[in-house]
């Protein structure tokens, strides 16, 4: 989460970034969000019966899935990435 929480810090103007837990208390997803997520440019959220993850077909996390202004799925990979393929990812959609 790191290296995710660093792009957006980067492409927040122009990106919105947005992480769902779908385990834990509001509490505890707080501040699990505040301890990967210092830069504050990552809108966070709990998911606790599972909607989100079940409309976007994500079976488990972390899972990244990158929508297009027109609001259709561009990519979706589970796991982690490194941080160049994520920024050719980000500059891909950021082309379109």
């Amino acid at each position: 989460m790191p290296v995710v929480d660093q792009l957006a810090a980067e492409y927040g103007d122009r990106v919105a970034f947005v992480a769902v837990a779908w385990k834990g208390t509001p509490e505890a997803t707080e501040a699990r969000a505040e301890s990967l997520m210092p830069s504050g440019e990552i809108a966070w959220g709990l998911d606790a019966e599972e909607r989100i993850f079940g409309l976007f077909g994500v079976p488990y996390q972390p899972h990244t899935v990158l929508i297009g202004a027109d609001k259709q799925i561009v990519a979706s990979w589970p796991g982690v990435r490194p941080e160049a393929e994520l920024r050719a990812e980000i500059e891909g959609l950021l082309s379109q």
